[in-house]
């Protein structure tokens, strides 16, 4: 039997722009089946999290207008666990609101925090590494987070210098760093003790709304207001007056860069944050030719490293390309060098400013 206490909130309110034209404002890369396995990233992430919290205790976190898209993917939760943020405010307003609620129905609830388009191998072991955070959690006052051991000196994730001495698993972090560029990148490598932060976090109710109380007492007043109707049919209402009044921030900067109470486990298992098209690619199975086909069937000449995808399994016959992403969604087919992904937010900004709003 799942214990009552433990508590997960799914974050799911990104847009996912880089991943366009599959992933647009309207239906975001979350609500898709990104990998071709016949469930969507969300999907996914709700299953994954379900081996260790009770599915009642998982909570959605998403803008108001995917409300629809999660009660169609997610047909066994319920209008309790979704949480409708109706102006996007980044991360630490919705965490606090969210923890608000928990706490007050448990107030001995420890909770995970965990984006819904992650892409995580040896889920055994994920639900192992969460277990021992909660653990740790559940006896100190303490917030958490799982870092990534570096495979290369990325210039796309912060990352997070713990302290080198400690001879634990569990380790007191000592700062976190910005994306760095590429030199900084690699004496982050060389230094040894540096972990990409992956923005996955772990805590009890009691040390996350502490931690938002001293180092955000603004954003803490503002919500606090709402403890009397969280839970109850006035809810959605003060939520409405109050939400878009919250100050734009993360939850790494309000509270996880200002504590001196954090902490960092070192993940054990194989993990990627699906940022980008070539991300993807990274973790797809590849044909003879190292082309990674999703939802196609694909006839190739001299066509190698790219990355394909279509819908309802259409015929692509692809000549004389090298890593090249192929997309074909619906009117939009984007034909684009998998070394120039990283520009595809501003192709999204052009196309709409020449085809209209709705292409995006």
């Amino acid at each position: 039997m799942k214990n009552k206490n433990y508590y997960a909130i799914l974050m799911a309110g990104g847009v996912g722009s880089r991943f366009w034209p599959v992933s647009t404002q309207d239906f975001p890369k979350q609500f898709h089946d990104m990998l071709g396995t016949g469930d969507t990233l969300i999907q996914k992430t709700f299953q994954r999290l379900a081996q260790l919290i009770p599915k009642e205790n998982i909570f959605i976190l998403t803008n108001a207008i995917y409300e629809d898209l999660v009660f169609q993917q997610l047909p066994d939760v319920t209008k309790r666990q979704v949480l409708l943020e109706p102006a996007m405010r980044n991360t630490a307003p919705c965490i606090l609101y969210a923890s608000l609620k928990i706490q007050k129905e448990n107030p001995d609830a420890v909770m995970i925090v965990a984006p819904s388009d992650h892409w995580i191998e040896d889920e055994v072991i994920f639900t192992q590494n969460v277990q021992q955070a909660f653990d740790f959690c559940e006896t100190n006052d303490a917030l958490m987070t799982l870092g990534i051991q570096p495979t290369f000196p990325n210039t796309g994730f912060g990352y997070i210098e713990y302290d080198k001495v400690s001879t634990k698993a569990i380790k007191s972090v000592k700062q976190f760093r910005e994306k760095p560029d590429y030199e900084t990148a690699k004496s982050f490598i060389t230094q040894g003790n540096f972990l990409w932060n992956a923005g996955i976090f772990m805590w009890s109710a009691k040390s996350v709304i502490k931690a938002f109380q001293f180092h955000q007492p603004k954003l803490f007043e503002l919500f606090e207001k709402g403890i009397a109707i969280y839970n109850t049919d006035d809810e959605d209402f003060f939520i409405a007056e109050n939400y878009e009044k919250s100050e734009n921030i993360s939850v790494d900067y309000a509270i996880m860069e200002a504590s001196d109470k954090v902490y960092v486990l070192l993940a054990e298992f194989d993990w990627n944050d699906l940022g980008t098209w070539g991300s993807l690619y990274d973790k797809l199975d590849k044909d003879a030719s190292q082309n990674a086909v999703v939802n196609a069937r694909t006839l190739t000449e001299d066509a190698t490293g790219n990355m394909i995808m279509t819908k309802d399994n259409k015929i692509v016959v692809i000549d004389g390309l090298k890593d090249y992403i192929i997309v074909d969604k619906d009117d939009v087919l984007l034909i684009f060098p998998k070394s120039k992904e990283q520009d595809i937010k501003e192709v999204l900004h052009l196309v709409k400013e020449k085809f209209g709003e709705n292409y995006g």
